[in-house]
């Protein structure tokens, strides 16, 4: 094994996950400019906020057929292209309509490779390794959003005008075009080679990245059993009754992702800390400040994962969210439009409680969790699937987050903070562990055969 060959790879297809975050962040700082350019109402702003989420819903569910016919890394490839094709475009849209077109294309590539990135990482790391490796996955995510702020910030500071909008977006074509060029150094996944009947090449990387028994023949014996035992080959489907309970398991925790409202605060950020007295270049800094805390627990919780497990992170997570949430709504109920200086560091402070907790519990597990929960032949639809209700919620609260918080921002966190009451009760009760199990042995632990 050499694990230096491992973590490389690993980084450059978490790049992904870079411009993943950075794609969903970097219109935080345009919802201003957006309204006064195209003269949008508060419904219309929503609606153009989450028009990249529809693209992200439909590049979700449908990528796991490209990613299981082409392979997990040639199809991180072509998600490249589109990121930059997505970053151009939004930069010289010509009228909003335009605008909407590129933001959804840009939406396909953050769906596609929210689930292509970690699947790949899953299947190139063992066992031991799994959880950290596609943690780096949201590390990413969250390293992709700190830049996003940062940027925002610092064009913010050239006061370019009319046109400080489209630089936001145009950055991003930097990353793009670099994760483009750097997975062609990247091998295809080792599981997919074997499914594809390419044994000598899988063979290659796994005596390359490691195995989980130490033995590359047995390893190779393991996955092909598994590929062998669910019936229906590549067409097999994923809505059968044997597949429920990671159904289940893969929905709920999606649906609780986005039902604490994240998406809502990434991409009104500036907007809730100038609902909260904040002035236009204050609010872009205290955003920033939002994205060095995601990034810093975000760390945390890759050092710890594999050592904690998944349910301890998603516990302290969950107590966190109800914790701050609820002091965010408490603030919101008490000062109303009209904010002192206490209650904007209120308001500040329990933003910066509720992104820790984010970071270091659902963040870091969401993506993990996803990749390990579902057999071999139907990852990559389950992991779809998975995405799928993941951006659908998230198109439903960022599209619905300005009219709801025109109305209260306290009745808006007071209901996030209730339905992370119940995310609480589910990982206590329902969530199971998969700290260093290997994913053929998740299958049996689920009591899928």
């Amino acid at each position: 094994m050499n694990k230096k060959h491992l973590i490389l790879s690993t980084i450059v297809a978490a790049l992904g996950g870079l411009l993943f975050g950075f794609d969903t962040a970097v219109i935080s700082g345009t919802t201003g400019w957006l309204e006064k350019s195209f003269n949008l109402s508060s419904f219309w702003l929503g609606f153009t906020v989450a028009s990249a989420l529809i693209g992200t819903i439909i590049g979700a569910i449908t990528i796991s057929k490209p990613a299981d016919k082409y392979g997990r890394r040639n199809t991180l490839i072509i998600i490249a292209v589109i990121y930059l094709i997505s970053a151009l475009g939004s930069a010289f849209a010509w009228d909003w309509y335009s605008f909407l077109f590129f933001r959804f294309v840009g939406g396909l590539a953050v769906g596609a490779a929210s689930v292509v990135s970690p699947l790949y990482i899953a299947e190139i790391s063992p066992a031991k390794y799994r959880g950290r490796l596609v943690a780096i996955t949201q590390f990413n995510i969250v390293l992709g959003m700190l830049l996003a702020f940062f940027s925002n910030y610092i064009i913010t500071g050239l006061n370019l005008g009319d046109v400080e909008w489209r630089w936001m977006f145009g950055v991003e074509a930097i990353p793009a075009l670099l994760f483009f060029v750097l997975l062609f150094r990247n091998p295809c996944s080792p599981r997919w080679l074997i499914a594809k009947n390419r044994i000598d090449e899988a063979k290659l990387v796994l005596e390359k990245f490691g195995t989980d028994n130490g033995s590359v023949s047995k390893e190779i014996e393991e996955i092909k059993a598994s590929l062998a035992s669910e019936q229906g080959g590549e067409s097999e489907t994923l809505l059968s009754k044997k597949y429920l309970k990671p159904i289940l398991l893969a929905v709920a925790i999606a649906m609780f992702n986005q039902l604490s409202g994240v998406n809502a605060i990434w991409y009104y950020a500036p907007h809730i800390f100038k609902m909260a007295g904040a002035g236009a270049e204050s609010a872009m800094l205290q955003t920033v400040l939002l994205g060095g805390i995601n990034i810093v627990l975000t760390m945390l919780a890759l050092a710890v994962i594999d050592k904690f497990g998944r349910k301890k992170l998603m516990i302290i997570g969950s107590v966190g969210y109800l914790v701050s949430l609820s002091t965010v709504a408490w603030a919101f109920y008490t000062y109303g439009t009209d904010f002192t200086d206490i209650g904007s560091t209120v308001v500040l402070s329990g933003l910066l409680i509720f992104v820790a907790s984010h970071a270091f519990g659902q963040g870091a597990v969401i993506w993990v969790f996803l990749s390990e929960i579902f057999p071999n032949k139907v990852r990559a639809k389950g992991q779809a699937l998975g995405t799928f209700t993941h951006w659908f919620m998230a198109a439903i609260i960022s599209w619905t987050f300005p009219m709801i918080a025109e109305i209260s921002g306290g009745h808006t966190f007071a209901f996030y903070a209730v339905c992370m009451v119940a995310q609480l009760f589910w990982v206590i009760y329902i969530m199971p562990e998969t700290k260093g199990v290997s994913l053929e042995q998740i299958q049996k632990k689920l009591g899928i055969k």
